[in-house]
């Protein structure tokens, strides 16, 4: 498989964050129909539109079997085929979830998520934060100013100033977004400031 992620060793160093590694996600494999049993597809990953990963999935009732190659660094590549066993829970409103039962060693646990190494496995196995959870507190403003930004149809970017209210948006409703964006944009900045010694 190559590339981020590959053949990590367990419990990596605790800077790594999930979108640090490529991913496999069963809920999507489920609306895709791809868990049917007796089915064989392949699962890519593409940067700038050319594929730079790939595995090769066969399912069977119970489990997928994942089949890849995969190296570290400058080693050779090794080729890895193995089970993951599926589990069912059911569904308030009817129906059931698939999980994965991550296949990392003495883990098992249910995760809807792996992540690729040498194998793929929880993000608990390889010691992975979400990215929010590394953000600082300027960052959290930017993010939630660019939220706001993206629901009124601005400019992503909180230097980028302020845009236009939306067609068919009730002036009430933009007034509001417009204040908690500035809010959000003015905690940010002032974060940053402090940050790098800057005086606002």
């Amino acid at each position: 498989m190559g590339g981020t992620g590959s053949g990590r060793r367990w419990h990596f160093g605790a800077s790594d964050t999930t979108d640090d590694y490529r991913s496999i996600d069963v809920r999507r494999w489920r609306r895709d129909g791809l868990l049917d049993s007796h089915q064989s597809f392949g699962w890519q990953w593409s940067r700038h539109g050319e594929v730079v990963a790939s595995i090769q999935v066969r399912t069977e009732p119970g489990r997928v079997i994942l089949t890849y190659r995969h190296r570290s660094g400058g080693s050779d590549w090794q080729d890895e085929s193995y089970a993951v066993y599926l589990d069912w829970t059911a569904c308030h409103l009817g129906g059931q979830r698939p999980w994965f039962l991550c296949p990392g060693r003495c883990c098992g646990r249910r995760v809807a998520i792996l992540y690729g190494g040498a194998i793929f496995a929880c993000r608990h196995c390889y010691r992975l934060a979400y990215p929010s959870q590394r953000e600082t507190d300027d960052d959290r403003a930017a993010r939630r100013a660019d939220r706001i930004r993206e629901r009124l149809g601005w400019e992503p970017g909180i230097l980028n100033g302020s845009g236009l209210k939306p067609k068919g948006m009730h002036w009430r409703t933009f007034e509001k977004l417009t204040a908690e964006h500035d809010a959000f944009v003015e905690e940010s900045l002032a974060g940053m400031a402090r940050r790098f010694g800057i005086k606002l």
